[in-house]
Order: structure tokens, then sequence, then C-alpha cells
């Protein structure tokens, strides 16, 4: 397993993930297509923020309302978004916002997020 470092853009939101980096999603949902968003789906109580957290980051929820997308309330970098998942509250990093990971190096799964 590896420990991940994540980071907003300004640095008011940090964590740390371990984890071996696999899975990885790529949605055609309008929110996850006009961000980019390639996304590690983890256990959100494996995240452990080293600064800020939920209360430094906002939320925005759309359709069904079932997952909530956060993103730095400063510079509105994109973070992660969380939702129940098989009983779990599970969380999507964005790997973009992984420091020193190379997203070209993993394979995608393209997940039909636009049918929903």
């Amino acid at each position: 397993m590896t420990n991940y470092k994540g980071s907003c853009h300004c640095g008011n939101v940090t964590f740390e993930i371990n984890g071996k980096i696999e899975n990885i999603v790529e949605c055609n949902c309008s929110i996850c297509t006009i961000r980019g968003h390639l996304l590690w789906f983890v256990p959100k109580t494996d995240i452990k923020f080293t600064k800020g957290g939920d209360d430094a980051m906002g939320a925005y929820q759309f359709g069904k309302k079932h997952i909530t997308h956060r993103f730095c309330k400063n510079c509105g970098t994109s973070m992660m978004s969380d939702g129940e998942q098989q009983g779990a509250v599970k969380a999507g990093i964005n790997i973009k916002v992984l420091l020193g990971v190379d997203v070209t190096l993993f394979d995608t799964y393209k997940y039909d997020g636009a049918k929903l």
C-alpha cells in the first residue's frame, strides 16, 4: 500500500489516503465530463484530512441527490464526491488532486453516468 497525499490548488484542504490505486472510473455524467474527473473509490473513513476537511469544502448535489460533490471553498478545486454505496459511505477521489500521481499510468473503466 502507498500513502498518497492530496491537495486543492491553494492548499486549504490537504489529505492522505493509504491504499492501492486501481479501478479508476471515468464517468460521462454532466459534472464529471465538465470537471474531467478520474475517480478512485475508497471508504470515506480511509481519508485522513491533514488540513481543512468537510468544513473547508463546499458541497453540491444535483439530479437524484445521492452523491455530494465536494470542492475547496477558497480555490474551487474539485476534490472528491461521496455517497452511500452498498451500505457504506464511499468517496470518489479525483486522482488528479493526488500529488505526484501520473494519471496516464492507470487503466480506466468508462462508466455511463449520463444514463442516470
